[in-house]
């Protein structure tokens, strides 16, 4: 019976790095979409930058986050390697239909969504910590209206400091300074993104007898989830990375610059703090507020209106296969 355990847990922890490859991969827009737009970057330069910068997070920001996913969402007591299990499956699925299919949808939602789906098919609403999860809830609202506000006051303050300089050379300036704001972002989309896959390998581990009596997040975890989503992010995901920097508004280095410094300040915020934020949320609203400084219709808000669709939609979509998924694991498991 421990062998089969034992055997069960290591298909569980590959199959959540599996997922952890799939965020890097739907989430490589967040870090380069701006620089591939504005060209300050070819695609490959962009994809090894970000790549790079999602494993830094792990030697800047702490666990705080992954603290949250393992023990702030549902009750700590009754999850099992079958309900992780059944939580992934609904979340891989959704993932991987949304990156396919070019929607910048939010990893990290179908991760949160597929552990409350599966959690609430094992034990009932009763499983579930409704202080955890408001925290996550006002943040789909809360995450890109700070990275708009922030991208609109960012490029409004530099355009009045710079309102006398030449614009071609303002651009020549911004395309070398975009690359330290693009590694900036990519480091705290890496500390908060990857650390919602260690929570739920930790919580695994712990649930499962692994850890002994206090929960802790092992070395290895960290290591392997950053890497794992650094490899995901240089397989890169094209389609998503077309969507958000080139299809939702017109870019230049300067506005880059402006949505990936009010980004990198929103996750940086949420990661020390352990609240499990949308990447993609908060720079899709940082390039809308760049966007909006021009003219509110320099943002294409139909293509705006679908993404946003998709994040309300991710939560719910993702509980209910994974609801379903381990429904049947409980049938034949």
């Amino acid at each position: 019976m421990l062998d089969f355990l034992f055997m069960l847990v290591v298909f569980t922890v590959i199959l959540a790095l599996i997922f952890d490859f799939g965020n890097g991969l739907n989430d490589a827009a967040n870090s380069i979409a701006t620089v591939v737009a504005t060209r300050a970057l070819p695609l490959w330069g962009a994809v090894i930058l970000a790549s790079i910068g999602n494993f830094l997070g792990v030697f800047i920001f702490g666990v705080a986050v992954a603290t949250t996913i393992a023990k702030g969402l549902v009750d700590p007591d009754i999850v099992t390697v079958y309900v992780i299990l059944g939580g992934l499956i609904g979340s891989i699925l959704w993932v991987y239909f949304a990156t396919y299919k070019g929607l910048p949808i939010s990893a990290s939602h179908s991760l949160i969504g597929g552990f409350i789906g599966a959690a609430l098919a094992k034990a009932g609403i009763e499983s579930l910590n409704f202080g955890g999860i408001a925290k996550v809830l006002v943040f789909i609202v809360a995450a890109p209206v700070l990275g708009m506000i922030g991208g609109f006051l960012f490029f409004a303050l530099i355009m009045w400091i710079f309102r006398r300089a030449n614009p071609k050379k303002v651009n020549k300036w911004f395309r070398r300074l975009q690359l330290i704001s693009a590694a900036s972002y990519s480091i705290t989309h890496g500390a908060n993104d990857a650390q919602k896959t260690m929570g739920l390998i930790a919580i695994l581990l712990f649930s499962s007898g692994f850890l002994g009596e206090e929960f802790f997040v092992p070395f290895w975890v960290i290591i392997a989830s950053y890497t794992v989503i650094a490899f995901g992010t240089l397989a890169g995901g094209w389609k998503v990375v077309k969507t958000m920097g080139v299809k939702l508004t017109k870019l230049r280095p300067v506005h880059g610059f402006c949505a990936e410094s009010a980004g990198s300040l929103v996750l940086a915020f949420t990661s020390i703090t352990g609240i499990p934020v949308s990447t993609t949320h908060v720079i899709a609203g940082s390039i809308a507020g760049v966007g909006a400084t021009r003219r509110l219709s320099a943002v294409r808000w139909s293509l705006a209106r679908k993404v946003v669709w998709a994040w309300i939609l991710t939560i719910p979509a993702a509980a209910t296969v994974s609801g379903v998924s381990y429904f049947f694991i409980s049938l034949f498991i």
